[in-house]
């Protein structure tokens, strides 16, 4: 049986951009970092190296639709960053995964977990990357 390849997820913020990778069976989603946002070259050559880093040319972005469905500016947030990430590594597969409530459901569990606040700040955006692999993987395996 063929192993599958890692993924990796992006929470594309203003700040910071969560990142989540899959397991090697491709199976569950694990927080890797919050990358805090200097500019866009620096931001994109980490990325660049997580994905050397974990073997994987995948990406999946969350895609921060409105909750009617509809694409408004962070959407477009989104495809601009992305779109300069493939530029910079033309090897990376991108693919958007809708996150409406992926931050909502993070936070959700960091407080049933009783995280504290001030903790809860520095792992959010990693969080919400795992909601949304992990949203994505589950997808995966009914296909």
């Amino acid at each position: 049986m063929m192993m599958a390849k890692r993924a990796i997820s992006l929470d594309i913020g203003d700040r910071t951009v969560g990142v989540a990778v899959s397991d090697l069976l491709g199976m569950t989603a694990q927080g890797v970092e919050t990358i805090r946002r200097t500019t866009l070259d620096a931001d994109i050559a980490r990325i660049i190296e997580l994905m050397k880093e974990y073997d994987t040319n995948k990406i999946v972005s969350g895609y921060p639709r409105n909750m009617n469905g509809s694409e408004g500016p962070r959407c477009e947030f989104v495809k601009e960053f992305c779109g300069a990430l493939q530029e910079a590594y033309p090897e990376a597969d991108i693919e958007f995964w809708d996150e409406r409530l992926s931050t909502v459901a993070a936070t959700r569990s960091l407080l049933e977990a009783d995280v504290s606040r001030k903790k809860r700040k520095k792992v959010i955006d990693k969080m919400a990357a795992v909601y949304i692999l992990q949203g994505w993987l589950d997808r995966q395996s009914r296909f």
